[in-house]
């Protein structure tokens, strides 16, 4: 299958492009490559790009392909509130577009990489596909967007799919220090220290970058019958914790190390446990291979061998939010999020 992944240079998108590759498809990337200076370790797979913004497609960037994966955007809460208006029209409006833009091509599976971060304050009740929508920030409030307009357009030629990634964790080529497990194994490795900057209370479910890697492939293959117009949370359901729990975890994991409180540690209003029965059960091909536990000794072990100190995950090169500013405030970007020329 011939297939388009946006955001291919980011943290999932270089751990899904060669696992694509070895499925036997053949994949065209599309990515502004905001973070080619984020590389943590590894190889990135090359494939033929398109080094374009993503609200900057046109309709000859999306024809001849059989689906299009879509990765590409602001990525998590912390970087949606940096700017909502920019936000809004990267992970929105741009998102709306291109999928237009593929129906009009004839382009017959559109996969759309959406969150749990739909969820927002919901408590501690378990959610499903079907539960409400309740998000808090500007991330998650665009996402909805997305599946709420895009669902629109389903039809005989076009299907869409929306996966609801779990927050993400795991060793990737563009390692991302600002998920939870990533940054506490990195504060337990660094400093001896698991630091938590909640007051651990909140639920959160959790996936490996891998494990995502491999719901898109099984949506991208999947009968179209099976996931036509569908949304699936991506992760296991036995996956869900608190986040002391995961501190709890690193404390296993990382010898010698303790959980503290970060001076000024606060109640996290993002809160939701999320059941992922219905992707187990529809996408058999979907087998998850990672916990939190392993996924802490991965982390750990990467860590070891690249010897990562608390200036990296802490500061600008691995932190998304760190790393924009910087290139704002040294002029490589404009106030648009655009490479200036």
């Amino acid at each position: 299958m011939r297939i388009l992944l946006t955001g291919h240079l980011g943290y999932i998108g270089t751990a899904l492009t060669p696992m694509l590759l070895g499925r036997g498809h053949e994949v065209v990337g599309l990515d502004s490559d905001l973070y080619r200076a984020c590389t943590f370790a590894g190889r990135i797979a090359p494939v033929p790009t398109n080094c374009k913004d993503i609200r900057d497609v046109e309709p000859a960037d999306v024809q001849g392909f059989q689906a299009v994966v879509h990765l590409a955007g602001l990525s998590n809460d912390p970087l949606g509130d940096l700017n909502p208006e920019l936000t809004y029209q990267i992970n929105c409006r741009a998102s709306v577009r291109l999928a237009e833009l593929a129906r009009r091509a004839g382009v017959e599976r559109f996969v759309f990489s959406s969150s749990c971060s739909n969820y927002g304050a919901a408590g501690s009740d378990m959610l499903t596909e079907e539960s409400p929508f309740r998000p808090v920030t500007p991330y998650g409030k665009s996402k909805v967007l997305v599946e709420q307009v895009v669902s629109r357009m389903a039809g005989d030629g076009f299907s869409p799919v929306f996966l609801r990634n779990a927050t993400a964790y795991g060793v990737s080529p563009r390692l991302r220090f600002d998920l939870v497990l990533n940054n506490l194994t990195a504060w337990g490795f660094a400093t001896g220290k698991v630091l938590l900057k909640s007051d651990g209370s909140p639920w959160r479910p959790i996936v490996h970058v891998e494990d995502i890697a491999r719901a898109f492939i099984a949506a991208v293959e999947a009968p179209r019958e099976l996931v036509h117009n569908q949304a699936f949370n991506v992760g296991r359901t036995s996956e869900n914790y608190r986040i002391r729990e995961l501190a709890w975890i690193v404390e296993e994991t990382v010898p010698g190390c303790r959980a503290e409180f970060a001076p000024g540690a606060c109640p996290d209003k993002r809160c939701y446990r999320v059941n992922c029965d219905k992707i187990a059960r529809t996408l058999k091909s979907f087998t998850p291979r990672w916990s939190a536990a392993l996924g802490a000794g991965q982390l750990l072990g990467a860590y070891r061998e690249t010897g990562v100190a608390a200036e990296d995950f802490e500061g600008p090169k691995y932190q998304r939010v760190a790393h924009i500013k910087k290139l704002l405030a040294e002029g490589v970007l404009d106030e648009t999020l655009r490479f200036r020329k």
